[in-house]
């Protein structure tokens, strides 16, 4: 029987989600976020026991086989009281559309349930030292071999590494190829997982570990292939030569995600400054009757309600199996400037206490900081949506 999606679905899907972010994230997600711990295993059990990893993946799969818009209200609302929950769905969200898009049925077998379940995760091995928003300038190396492919190279900025069970990694496996794009291929490489600040667990990988401003909760690192050896059953798709353009697809599903990541971490941002304008007494009265604060909220609000709509509306081409990369990239890009700039006002808000680590504005503002760099650029985007709206009009 087919499940009618409206409004209130939807709603109760965020009711739902909220629910849970409230009670078991929301309680530790200053204190894990100062002392920079990892996101507790039992976090990550109780969104697995959800269907939190599998939203996308069809129930033959081990799914829920819902939508887009399901999915962006999930990571919307975990986003909301903590960017790395909302992010953790990231890592398998793309390797399950790479297997979903791509994967040899065999593949789909060996790894999609367990994705959707949570029983294993995922990290992505993309960028690279030399080449981060240059796809095709990747060169971490797969040279052939009897039975499968050696990799010799360089990642970094691989989040969620330490705790993977499988690392997705593109590699160049034609070194002359006619065009740079055509020479990369896309790899499942298997691990085990460790705990955060502990070396990764592979005799092939070397991890250095990577401190960063905010998005505790989730590690990132530097990895170093050295003669890895990954079987020809886990080059994706079985054919080399793909995967500039796996990945291309797959990005229309990041940056929705990702919009819907910065609406969440912008919304939390806007209610804790709401409260504190509330709250905050100055010249015998709350700040927030000043008319410069209901200025600032005003269009705190207007801008995370924009945003939104590009979100949905992208979700919706998305789930109506309509070409969307333009409108991913825009909700990107404007959910990307929005969140730096309500977080930012809604530290101004709390004044000095703002920039205190006692309050927790301080990490939405560093969290929300990071939109503009990852899942590309806010400068590459502009270039990918230019470039698209070029050849419209």
């Amino acid at each position: 029987m087919e499940v009618i999606r409206d409004g209130k679905f939807y709603e109760e899907i965020r009711r739902q989600v909220r629910e849970f972010a409230e009670s078991e994230v929301k309680p530790i997600a200053h204190k894990y976020d100062r002392e920079d711990k990892d996101i507790p295993w039992d976090v990550l059990k109780k969104m697995a026991e959800l269907g939190y990893f599998g939203i996308l993946v069809p129930e033959e799969w081990g799914g829920l086989g819902l939508d887009y818009m399901s999915m962006a209200i999930v990571a919307e609302e975990l986003s909301r009281v903590w960017l790395s929950v909302g992010s953790v769905m990231t890592r398998n969200l793309i390797a399950e559309t790479l297997l979903l898009n791509n994967g040899l049925e065999e593949q789909k077998k060996k790894y999609l349930p367990s994705l959707a379940r949570g029983e294993i995760f995922a990290a992505a091995a993309f960028t690279e030292p030399n080449a981060g928003s240059d796809t095709a300038g990747m060169k971490l190396k797969a040279e052939k071999v009897k039975g499968g492919w050696i990799l010799n190279g360089t990642k970094t900025w691989c989040t969620f590494a330490n705790r993977a069970n499988i690392l997705v990694v593109l590699a160049r496996t034609d070194p002359n190829p006619p065009k740079r794009h055509l020479g990369l291929s896309i790899f499942i490489v298997e691990k085990e997982p460790s705990e955060a600040h502990e070396k990764i667990k592979h005799p092939n990988i070397h991890g250095e570990l990577i401190e960063t401003v905010g998005y505790h909760g989730m590690h990132c690192w530097t990895l170093h292939f050295e003669d890895c050896f990954v079987p020809d059953e886990n080059l994706l798709g079985g054919e080399p030569g793909k995967g500039f353009y796996q990945l291309m697809a797959t990005y229309e599903s990041a940056r929705i995600q990702t919009a819907a990541r910065a609406i969440g971490v912008a919304q939390g941002a806007f209610e804790l400054a709401v409260k504190y304008a509330k709250e905050r007494y100055q010249f015998g009265k709350p700040i927030a009757d000043f008319q410069l604060i209901r200025s600032k909220l005003a269009k705190m609000m207007t801008y995370i309600e924009a945003a939104r709509q590009l979100t949905y509306y992208a979700c919706r081409m998305k789930d109506t199996g309509k070409r969307c990369d333009l409108e991913a990239g825009m909700a990107k890009l404007f959910a990307a400037e929005m969140v730096e700039y309500v977080t930012s006002e809604a530290m101004q808000i709390f004044g000095g206490y703002g920039y205190s680590k006692e309050y927790e504005i301080e990490r939405y503002w560093r969290d929300g900081r990071l939109f503009k760099i990852f899942e590309g650029t806010s400068e590459i985007q502009e270039e990918v949506i230019a470039k698209r709206l070029l050849e419209i009009y």
